[in-house]
């Protein structure tokens, strides 16, 4: 049996999350002004130059690392974590009401799958828009996305056949 293809699919990489990055850079920086002023005073400051460039590299092959990956399909949504999270598949034919909102108020967030935190389930990597799905039970998940327009779209269109 062939698998059924997406209709939508997203891949969300740990690299871009703007909190992350943030403090990866910011450590980054801290190294090379350390190396800078050991060097200056007459000190060998070489350490904190490879832990900088170290750093540095680390934020590039994070670039590369899948974080979330959204697929809906006709009958289910599925959001696929890290290797050790559990896939998550949310049945399109319980869902109560799909809405586009902001993710959060605040800019910077930190990288998220399925966190249960005050009765909201979310998963986040980045981007500043999400889209809430509530199902049959009440449940509320937030999903962050890049497309959301899109998302919302898709997942309005199967809901209502």
């Amino acid at each position: 049996m062939e698998e059924e293809k997406p209709l939508y699919e997203e891949k969300q990489y740990l690299g871009y999350n703007q909190l992350s990055m943030l403090r990866r850079l910011s450590l980054a920086l801290f190294c090379f002004a350390l190396y800078w002023w050991k060097t200056t005073n007459g000190r060998n400051g070489d350490l904190f130059f490879w832990l900088g460039i170290g750093i540095i590299v680390i934020s590039i092959i994070l670039l590369f690392v899948l974080h979330i990956k959204i697929r809906v399909f006709k009958t289910f949504l599925e959001l696929d974590g890290l290797w050790t999270a559990r896939k998550v598949k949310i049945d399109l034919r319980s869902i109560r009401k799909i809405e586009k909102k902001p993710y959060s108020k605040y800019h910077l967030n930190n990288a998220v799958f399925n966190l249960h935190l005050n009765g909201l389930i979310s998963f986040y990597t980045g981007g500043n828009d999400a889209v809430e799905i509530t199902d049959g039970e009440g449940t509320p998940y937030r999903i962050g996305t890049q497309r959301a327009n899109e998302l919302e779209k898709i997942l309005k269109d199967l809901i209502s056949r």
